[in-house]
């Protein structure tokens, strides 16, 4: 964890790559908007116990980090588009890049006055077939300042240190993150809750999939399961458990929507489960 001035400057350790100048732009976005989210974290504790009060303070709060982001994001790449959370999606002239951005990953737990939140911002390039391929992603904890950057097929960092997921290979030794909804149960969600709960490993859920796919990426956790999620909770996240080595398995579609992420010891043991339904 880095210490000291939450507004140092993060430096290179000898022989790490510098970051482009596109990783560069949007760590600094990601900072400047962090700055804003502790203010406003700092203010929670002032309100009245109230939900409309909490609930709109955090929305607020949401809506100052997008603005953020968007405004230094839009200064330094004009053309590009954007797909947020909060304002959806911003069509850029080059219909080739966007951001995918997320202010607030964990809004529950920022409302609760829980510190395990992050702001998520990836930058997508439009392949040949259409298709979303994730270039730089940036997960940053305003409150632990620990700033996590991956760069495709240039690995994964977190605040300036490489990143590698675990190396465990024994279930009852492993720690899984997992965030399951709250909607009427379908034989999908049903299934995939009983073959995490019937594993021998611990089961947490945290309340944010983007730092919980960072953590995967650090060898916090040895791996994560999700089955609601949108693009601005994922699309940093995976590129970060990419880079640091880590395997993905990932179903489209509603009604079988699954990401699971771990470190490949575990991968083959659980995966298959976990896509059964």
């Amino acid at each position: 964890m880095f210490s000291g001035d939450k507004s140092a400057r993060f430096l290179y350790p000898l022989g790490m790559p510098l970051r482009s100048a596109i990783l560069n732009v949007m760590t600094a976005a990601a900072l400047k908007a962090g700055k804003a989210i502790v203010r406003d974290f700092g203010e929670l504790g002032k309100l009245q116990v109230s939900r409309k009060g909490v609930s709109d303070f955090a929305t607020n709060a949401d809506h100052r980090s997008e603005k953020i982001l968007h405004q230094e994001l839009s200064k330094a790449r004009p053309t590009f588009g954007f797909l947020m959370e909060e304002s959806g999606e911003i069509a850029g002239s080059d219909p080739t890049q966007r951001f995918i951005i997320d202010p607030i990953d964990g809004t529950n737990n920022f409302i609760h006055a829980v510190p395990y939140f992050c702001i998520s911002v990836a930058l997508e390039k439009r392949l040949n077939d259409g298709s979303w391929q994730t270039q730089a992603g940036v997960i940053y904890d305003p409150i632990a300042n620990e700033l996590f950057c991956a760069e495709l097929y240039q690995g994964a960092t977190v605040n300036d240190q490489r990143l590698m997921v675990s190396g465990r290979n024994e279930l009852d030794a492993c720690m899984i993150a997992a965030f399951m909804p709250m909607q009427a149960p379908t034989a999908h969600v049903v299934h995939v809750q009983k073959t995490l709960t019937s594993q021998p490993f611990l089961l947490r859920a945290t309340g944010s999939t983007a730092l919980d796919l960072a953590y995967v990426a650090a060898g916090r956790y040895d791996g994560a399961c999700f089955i609601s999620y949108k693009p601005w909770d994922v699309s940093a996240g995976k590129l970060l458990v990419r880079e640091a080595g880590g395997l993905i398995t990932e179903s489209a579609g509603e009604d079988k929507k699954l990401l699971f992420v771990s470190n490949p010891h575990i991968h083959g043991k659980l995966a298959p489960l976990l896509s059964a339904a």
